[in-house]
């Protein structure tokens, strides 16, 4: 095979590929708790860094005379985590906190009575754009909660830092949406059982 530039931008990166900087995420919240609608559409322009969520199926080793094959196990969705930029207000900071504190109190150890058993689970969304500003490609994270709401440093020495501080989900699943965009020169982006419904469609 001839190492020809041209053949990669042609079979390559055809749109010169996804950027990292070009996502949004959609934060919802338990409606029980009726926290600040400001705090969060706040959120989607403080929120500096998400991920797009990894997939993983654990193998299980099955063992015969000192020797093991490995079959597919479970699927195991790991923790999720976004950076939030804070502002003096400490508005998106504090809907966190609230949504935490509803989880569990500080003091009481008790569940807030406005949150009932999976009441305070919800799904978030994170989108990423292509350059041209369409939606390329979209996840749900289905049954997410906070676990984790990190500290912030305090340090002197950092007159011309601005203080960020993340935040980590536990959730039930995620599942990713048909993309949006015709970019396709690869190949469709389709999940699951929706690349019938998607051919299908194709063909009418």
């Amino acid at each position: 095979m001839a190492f020809n530039i041209n053949n990669f931008k042609a079979n390559g990166v055809v749109y010169g590929g996804a950027r990292p900087s070009l996502f949004k995420v959609t934060l919802n919240t338990p409606e029980g708790l009726a926290l600040s609608p400001d705090s969060k559409k706040k959120f989607e322009f403080t929120c500096k860094s998400a991920e797009l969520p990894g997939s993983m199926v654990s193998s299980v080793p099955i063992p015969y005379f000192g020797r093991s094959i490995k079959v597919a196990g479970q699927r195991d969705f790991q923790d999720w985590s976004v950076s939030v930029i804070n502002d003096e207000d400490f508005s998106v900071r504090a809907l966190f906190e609230a949504w935490s504190n509803s989880l569990n109190r500080h003091v009481s150890n008790l569940r807030d009575s406005l949150v009932d058993e999976e009441q305070y689970k919800v799904d978030l969304v994170v989108e990423q754009y292509g350059k041209d500003g369409s939606i390329i490609r979209s996840y749900k994270l289905e049954g997410a909660f906070p676990t984790m709401i990190s500290p912030i440093g305090l340090d002197w020495s950092s007159a011309n830092q601005i203080e960020e501080f993340g935040v980590t989900f536990s959730y039930d699943l995620w599942v990713p949406e048909v993309e949006q965009s015709a970019k396709k020169a690869g190949g469709t982006n389709v999940y699951g059982d929706k690349t019938t419904a998607v051919n299908s469609l194709v063909e009418l």
